[in-house]
C-alpha cells in the first residue's frame, strides 16, 4: 500500500528522518495503536495457535470473518504456504473453518513477491470482523518541510496506489496544512471529510476520525500516518481498514512501549545488529564492502565503485559521532558477509576524528585477522595523525588519495585475487 514514491509524488519537500532502521510493526499492532486512540477499526483478536483462532472467531460473533497471516511483507493475499495452503488472507462465515485455516498457516512459511524465496514463518494470525466497504478513500498525515510541520492529504480515490492518482488526476488530491500549535481545526476536518466525499452524518463522523488520527500522530511521535482505505460501510460507519505508521526514531526515548513492539524477525540480521550500535547498514548484492561516514558520501561511494566496474556489497554509514568501538563492530559486520572480497573505507572527517577511525581500523584488522584487501581514503580532521597510525601499523592497508583512486584500487584488488 505504502511507498516512498507516494510521498515524493505528493510532497517534494517531505522531511525524511534518517533512522537507524525502520521500525516494523505488524498490522494488528498498528490497529491496536489506532484503537487505543479512539480510531474506528474492525473488531479483531490475535491468535498464536489454531485453537486460539477458533475461540477468537467464536467470540467475534460476526456475520463474516477475515483471517490474516501476520507478516511484514506485502502481497499476503496471493502468497503460498509450504503447507500447501494458498493465500494468507481468507474470508469465511464459519468459525470452525477459521481454526482449520489457522492450522495451515501457523508454523508454516508464507512466500509472497516481497519475501525471501524460502518465505517467512507465520507465528501469529489476526482474526477480524469482515466488513463490507461501499466506498474507499485515502487519507494521510505526514511532515512537509515547506510547511514546517504536518500536512493532511486525502483523496476520494482510495484503495489504489495514491501515486497513480496524483499523476493521472491531481485534482483529486486535497491538502490541508496543520498549524502545529492549533492542531486540526473543526473546519479543516470537515472540509477534508467533504473533499473525501463523505456526506450527511458521515461527514461529521469522518471529521471526527481525522481529528483522532491526528491525535495518534502526535501521541506516538509519528512522521506519517497513512490510511488506505479509509472506508465507508453500507451500515453507515467510517472505518480505518488498513494503515501504515512511520515513527521518528529520535523519539524512541519517550516511546519505549511502541519501540518495544518492533518485530525484527523478518529483518536482515546484519541490519538489526548494526542498529544496536547506531550504525546504518543496508545489504546489497556486490562484493566490495563500503565503510563511510554520511549517507550522501555512502551513495557517492557506491556509485563510483559501480562506475569502475565493481559492485558494492553494502551501504554502511557510521554517522558523525563515531567511536572506536563502532569502527570495530562495523568491520565485524562487513567481514561476516561471505560475499565481501574487499573493503573500501571512505571517511571525510568534519565531525569525525580521522585518528579514531584509524585506531579502530588497526584494532579490527588485528583482532579479526582481516583476510580481504583493505583500501582506505581519509580526509579532514586529524588526518595526518590518522595516516601516521595506519602507516606505522605494519598492516597490509592500501592508501588512496581520493574517492576515485580508492574505488579503482578496490576493484583492482579483487581482479588480482
Amino acid at each position: 500500500m505504502h511507498s516512498f514514491m507516494c510521498e515524493a509524488a505528493l510532497f517534494p519537500n517531505l522531511v525524511r528522518v534518517s533512522p537507524r532502521r525502520w521500525l516494523n510493526l505488524q498490522e494488528y499492532q498498528s490497529k491496536k495503536l489506532m484503537q487505543d486512540s479512539g480510531v474506528t477499526v474492525q473488531h479483531f483478536f490475535v491468535a498464536d495457535t489454531a485453537s486460539e483462532a477458533l475461540e477468537a472467531a467464536k467470540r467475534l460473533k460476526a456475520k463474516e470473518i477475515v483471517l490474516k497471516a501476520q507478516i511484514l511483507a506485502g502481497g499476503r493475499g496471493k502468497g503460498v504456504f509450504d503447507s500447501g495452503l494458498k493465500g494468507g488472507v481468507h474470508l469465511t462465515k464459519d468459525p470452525v473453518v477459521v481454526g482449520e485455516l489457522a492450522g495451515k498457516m501457523l508454523g508454516f512459511n508464507l512466500t509472497t513477491k516481497q519475501t525471501p524465496k524460502e518465505g517467512v514463518k507465520v507465528k501469529t494470525v489476526m482474526v477480524a470482523e469482515a466488513l463490507d466497504i461501499s466506498r474507499e478513500t485515502y487519507f494521510a498525515i505526514l511532515m512537509d518541510r515547506s510547511c514546517n510541520g504536518p500536512v493532511m492529504v486525502g483523496s476520494p480515490q482510495g484503495g489504489v496506489d495514491i501515486e497513480e492518482v496524483a499523476a493521472t488526476t491531481p485534482e483529486l488530491i486535497f491538502k490541508e496544512v496543520i498549524d502545529i500549535f492549533e492542531g486540526v481545526r473543526d473546519d479543516q476536518a470537515l472540509r477534508m471529510a467533504a473533499n473525501l466525499g463523505f456526506k450527511g452524518p458521515l461527514e461529521r463522523q469522518a471529521a471526527d476520525q481525522i481529528k483522532r488520527l491526528y491525535d495518534l500522530f502526535l501521541k506516538v511521535d509519528a512522521t506519517q500516518v497513512e490510511v488506505n482505505p479509509l472506508g465507508e460501510t453500507p451500515e453507515g460507519q467510517v472505518v480505518c481498514f488498513d494503515a501504515k505508521i512511520n515513527f521518528d526514531d529520535n523519539a524512541e526515548f519517550r516511546q519505549k512501549a511502541v519501540f518495544a513492539m518492533d518485530d525484527t524477525a523478518e529483518s536482515d540480521p546484519l541490519e538489526t545488529e548494526a542498529a544496536k550500535y547506531d550504525l546504518k547498514y543496508i545489504g546489497l548484492d556486490g562484493n566490495i564492502a563500503c565503510f563511510v561516514n554520511g549517507a550522501g558520501l555512502a551513495m557517492a561511494t557506491c556509485d563510483i565503485i559501480d562506475l569502475h566496474g565493481g559492485k558494492p556489497a553494502n551501504f554502511l554509514d557510521l554517522g558523525g559521532g563515531v567511536k572506536e568501538n563502532q569502527v570495530y563492530v562495523a568491520f565485524k559486520l562487513l567481514t561476516a558477509d561471505p560475499k565481501v572480497e574487499a573493503i573500501l573505507v571512505n571517511i571525510f572527517g568534519g565531525i569525525v576524528n580521522c585518528a579514531i577511525i584509524a585506531n579502530g581500523i588497526t584494532k579490527a584488522c588485528r583482532e579479526l585477522e582481516l583476510k580481504v584487501p583493505l583500501v582506505v581514503r581519509l580526509e579532514g580532521t586529524n588526518v595526518q595523525e590518522a595516516k601516521r597510525i595506519l602507516s606505522e601499523s605494519g598492516l597490509p592497508i592500501t592508501s588512496a588519495s581520493d574517492l576515485d583512486d580508492a574505488a579503482k584500487k578496490a576493484v583492482a584488488a579483487i581482479a588480482k585475487k
